[in-house]
């Protein structure tokens, strides 16, 4: 679950402030990841490139598509990664959300913040 714990941690931008204010912390995405997978060998990828699980990379293309769909200038966010991860329902990374509080509800009002003129993704 690299990419779901890099949003928790990359602290100011919407996905990351929406997780928290929330309740969903990288501490309780590192729990709920041990006990959803185990712990996995940390030290055998680099944590700047981490393989790409098939769950993983539908979620990479989820987020491309949707901001194709947009039409907006910019790049791929952490929201747009968030929500990918969201979309893939049998994932790891869906589980860990769910389990944590994030539901279908949460994932609309995110995805309306994200729409907004004024909210910034980094």
């Amino acid at each position: 679950m690299p990419y779901l714990k890099f949003i928790c941690w990359a602290g100011t931008n919407l996905a990351a402030k929406f997780l928290r204010a929330n309740g969903i912390t990288l501490f309780k995405v590192r729990d709920e990841t041990v006990k959803l997978l185990g712990k996995g060998d940390m030290f055998f990828f680099s944590p700047e490139h981490p393989p790409l699980t098939e769950d993983a990379q539908r979620a990479l293309d989820w987020a491309v598509d949707e901001k194709l769909k947009s039409g907006g200038d910019g790049e791929i966010t952490t929201t747009h990664l968030l929500l990918g991860i969201w979309s893939e329902v049998e994932s790891p990374g869906h589980k860990i959300l769910a389990a944590l509080g994030f539901n279908d509800a949460k994932s609309k009002e995110l995805t309306s913040m994200s729409s907004e003129p004024e909210s910034v993704d980094g």
